[in-house]
């Protein structure tokens, strides 16, 4: 188990102009997962979408949220892929899990 981390909840709702979100999404965890303090990502999307992204500090994050790329990546979203979006960041000072093998 690590010490504390943070995530940051990616919550959103898609326009029905998706040309070339999932191209970009998919670049997007490519290049996040090269960042210096990136952890891990999980996604889940049924209607709304939640991604979460794992990072080791608040630095990290405001690293990511500066990456070029992904600073054209938000636009777009803002300019055509999303109808909303909420973000959250909280910080993770326990966890556990089950595994069933």
């Amino acid at each position: 188990m690590r010490s504390s981390y943070y995530a940051v909840i990616f919550s959103s709702l898609q326009t029905t102009d998706t040309e070339g979100y999932s191209e970009m999404a998919e670049q997007m965890e490519l290049l996040a997962r090269t960042q210096p303090g990136f952890l891990e990502f999980e996604h889940a999307r049924e209607g709304i979408a939640i991604s979460i992204s794992y990072w080791e500090s608040m630095e990290a994050i405001s690293q990511w949220k500066a990456n070029l790329d992904h600073l054209e990546a938000q636009r777009l979203g803002r300019d055509k892929w999303y109808a909303w979006y909420k973000i959250r960041i909280c910080k993770v000072e326990r966890e556990y899990e089950f595994n069933r093998e």
